[in-house]
């Protein structure tokens, strides 16, 4: 078996959905309508919220950020999805593989910390309101937000350097779709113990941190809400929170359902299946969501259909 580092490795072949040679047109169908349903929705979101003065607050300011981390995800594994599908398979390079495993991890780390943001958001909204304004400041909303992407991009950077030093066995066939994390690292001859170890630890503060943090924050909210003595202050408070717990669920139930499941090669079609939920599905979803649930996004539209 010839052993080759990442310097000579040749074109990484991805096997798409050849188990599903009868589905083909319903992926392609898939891959086509959703992302332009997530690129027209997010921009729409980014739109809305940068030019109407009645949604310039910290939530909607977290929510075009969101919207840029789905462009994100949509835009950087889509576009070779489509010719890996038309062509019943795909090459591409070794670098250009690890630039979409980069940018797409980048933008699900962000994700992770993003949603704690936000948790946190809602909570001073709910349970500090009257200090709200001054503590959520867009100075305060500008430095978070850059944490999480600082914060995002050193994180996968670790885990890049550590792939790339790795060494693979030809033939370099992935089962899958677009350059993933796991099926990439199982490609490896190395010993891969350090970076599978590594990826562990980093994923308590990446996933399981903000996990915990948005459930204390959420177990706040919860108790201030209940001492609220009126329905209609309670179903307000918890009308305000359902679009991001729902986005909550979604995202990290995809994750969770991908990564928790056994590694075994009988499974790796149950989680292309799944990955497309969190690479196609779900940013289409979180702009939807967040329209059909807030009436004041529901006016702006409204505004700009009228005009």
């Amino acid at each position: 078996m010839n052993t080759i580092n990442q310097t000579i490795v040749p074109d990484i072949r991805l096997l798409g959905f050849q188990d599903f040679p009868n589905y083909k047109a319903l992926f392609l169908l898939l891959i086509i309508i959703f992302p332009i349903v997530t690129v027209y929705g997010n921009i729409l979101i980014i739109w809305l919220v940068t030019t109407n003065s009645s949604l310039q607050s910290p939530m909607y300011f977290f929510l075009t950020q969101l919207s840029v981390s789905d462009l994100l995800v949509t835009t950087s594994i889509v576009p070779n999805t489509l010719y890996v599908i038309c062509n019943e398979g795909g090459t591409m390079s070794f670098s250009a593989c690890i630039i979409q495993l980069y940018v797409f991890s980048c933008s699900e780390v962000f994700e992770f910390f993003l949603l704690s943001v936000m948790a946190y958001d809602r909570y001073l909204a709910i349970c500090n309101p009257l200090r709200y304004i001054s503590i959520m400041n867009p100075v305060l909303c500008i430095k978070l937000v850059i944490i999480c992407w600082l914060l995002s991009f050193s994180v996968e950077l670790i885990v890049i350097i550590s792939i790339v030093q790795l060494q693979f066995c030809g033939p370099i066939v992935i089962d899958h779709f677009f350059c993933d994390y796991v099926p990439l690292v199982e490609l490896s001859c190395s010993n891969t113990i350090f970076i599978e170890v590594e990826n562990l630890i980093l994923c308590v503060p990446c996933s399981l941190t903000p996990l915990i943090i948005i459930v204390v924050f959420y177990v706040y909210i919860v108790r201030a809400a209940v001492k609220i003595s009126s329905t209609s202050g309670s179903s307000k408070v918890f009308s305000t929170c359902s679009s991001h717990l729902t986005v909550v669920f979604i995202f990290y139930g995809t994750l969770l359902g991908i990564y928790m499941s056994p590694k075994k090669k009988k499974s790796f079609t149950v989680n292309k299946i799944s990955s497309l939920l969190y690479t196609v599905v779900t940013p289409m979803i979180n702009p939807i969501i967040y329209s059909l649930r807030n009436e004041d996004i529901k006016k702006a539209v409204k505004t700009i259909l009228v005009k």
